[in-house]
Parts: C-alpha cells; structure tokens; sequence
C-alpha cells in the first residue's frame, strides 16, 4: 500500500517556543487543506530515545496530515541514556534530564497548541493529545496535569501500545506463552520497566507524582479524563499496562475505546511497511477526525415548503 503522505502536499517546519524548562522546538506539520481537529504527539524511546525523524514521530506525523490533520511533534528532552542500554542498541551512552521535565515540556506543547493565534494556521477544531509507549505516558501525564491546572484539556487522548505503570503486573497465561513462543517480543518484564522508570524519574519509584506514571492515577483523579483510543500491540507485555488503565479509565466512568492490533509486537507504528502500522494510523485518524464540528447546514430562505 502506498502511503498516503507520499502524494499528498504537506508543509513541514520546526518551531521553537519558550519551553518550561528553556526553548523547546516542535515540528509542525500542516495539510493542504485541514480537516480542522489537531494533534500534538510525542514518540515513544524509553523516554531515553527516539527523536523527531524516527518513523513513529515524522511518519506517524506525516500519514495523519495527509489525511487532514495538524500534528505538533514535540521534540522533549530525553533521560540520560545508560552505558548498557547504549550498548544494546549500539548507540551512545547519553546524559540526559528527569522527570518532570518531559512531562512538562509535552504539557507546554499542548498549551502552545491549542492558544495558538489562528494567524498562525494550526488547526481551528478541538486539540488531541497522544503519543507512543513511552511517549504515551507522556500524553496521559501531561492530560492529568493539564487538568489539575484548569486547562486546556485535551479532547481527545490517542496512545499506542502505552507504558502507564512503573510497577507492572506479570502478564496472564495466554500472553505468557505468546512471549515464549517469541523471545524477541519479549523485553518489557517487570524488572525491565522498573528500570526504565528508575531512570526517567533519576532514582527509585517512590510514591510517585500520577503526572510520572499515570497508571496510579486514582478515579477521582481520571474523573475529568477526555475520551481515550488506545491500540496496544499484540505479543507485547506492555499490553499488560495499557488495558490496567484502560480499565481504570472505564470504572471511572469515562469513554475508552481499547483494542490489540493482531499479529504486532511492540512499537508497530515505527515500522511502517508493516500493514498493521496503516490500520492503526486510519483508525486513530478516523477517531480525531469526528472531533470535527459539523458542517453548518446552508440557508434554505426561499425554498419552498
């Protein structure tokens, strides 16, 4: 399947802002003719990795403004990148920031977004916010901060395949034996995310803020939680966190729309020759797209009765 931003016409610039936490740059990405809703998204990388060119932050962004949406990337600071991750990757060792300042630079994004003068030509409908695995998080803490400081609140939250809990259950029998049946989906245990999260937040997990791990967030808490489109991937144990939440989200009596993309391991979205990676992308497409207000009905004066 050819993608759809290989022709259609979208602009493409970076933006740098007065971040929080010093200038903060966001890529900007804008159709040719826009539907009206926007995004602002963050990519996923452990909250160590990734960057703004990487298929799940430039792809994602391009496939979703060639279906008429404006897409704000946020080019966050990342946590230091260990020596023994660097070397399992075959990168770098990095130094890098804490939490909370990915968490507020996302947040910041959002606010830029959506008080954005519209001379500005971002998009005119309702602002989502959403982000992959790690950059999920990242959405659905900024969302809770958002709302604990009165606004904007996002619309919509869109998250794929999210890592949510720092303390993560073991999975169940069935997901067990996918994950024999595949040792290389299987990277994302308990012990593993744990470490992540002892990374991102610069020491142990100790009663942490829900803005760092919004899978604590108590009902009340997710009370005021905009609807949420999660697709967590298939044979992978972060599935584990993102339906926890899913379900705290629902006995909080808000408006989820959970599914597994079938046959994907984690982080589908950045192989885009993948088919699966096109069947999220329209379904969350479609989802931010009806946040646009209808069409007003033309005058019928003088027609008649």
């Amino acid at each position: 399947m050819t993608p759809l931003s290989d022709t259609a016409t979208v602009d493409v610039s970076d933006r740098e802002i007065d971040g929080p936490h010093g200038p903060l740059t966001l890529r900007v990405y804008l159709p040719e003719a826009s539907a009206g809703p926007g995004l602002v998204w963050a990519h996923g990388g452990g909250f160590a990795g990734g960057d703004l060119d990487m298929p799940e932050a430039d792809g994602v962004a391009r496939e979703l403004a060639a279906r008429g949406i404006v897409v704000v990337s946020v080019d966050y600071r990342r946590a230091p990148l260990p020596q023994v991750w660097a070397e399992a990757t075959g990168a770098s060792a990095t130094g890098g920031v804490h939490y909370p300042v990915p968490s507020d630079e996302v947040a910041a994004a959002f606010h830029w977004a959506a008080a954005a003068d519209p001379a500005a030509h971002l998009a005119s409908g309702p602002w989502a916010i959403g982000g992959a695995s790690a950059g999920g998080n990242l959405a659905a803490g900024a969302t809770l901060r958002l709302i604990h400081d009165g606004g904007p609140v996002p619309a919509l939250a869109v998250l794929a395949y999210p890592t949510l809990h720092a303390v993560q259950a073991a999975p169940d029998a069935e997901l067990r034996a996918a994950l024999d049946a595949n040792p290389d989906a299987d990277r994302f245990g308990p012990a593993a995310v744990l470490g992540m999260y002892e990374n991102y937040l610069g020491g142990a997990v100790q009663n942490p803020e829900v803005f760092a791990v919004p899978g604590d967030a108590s009902a009340e808490q997710l009370a005021l939680f905009p609807p949420t489109i999660m697709i967590n991937g298939d044979v992978d144990q972060l599935r584990v966190s993102g339906e926890a939440f899913a379900r705290a989200l629902s006995e909080a009596g808000r408006e989820v729309d959970v599914s597994t993309e079938p046959g994907t391991m984690h982080g589908h979205l950045n192989r885009p020759d993948e088919p699966a990676a096109s069947r999220s992308l329209d379904r969350f497409a479609a989802r931010i797209l009806a946040l646009a207000p209808p069409a007003s009905t033309p005058a019928t004066e003088g027609m008649p009765s």
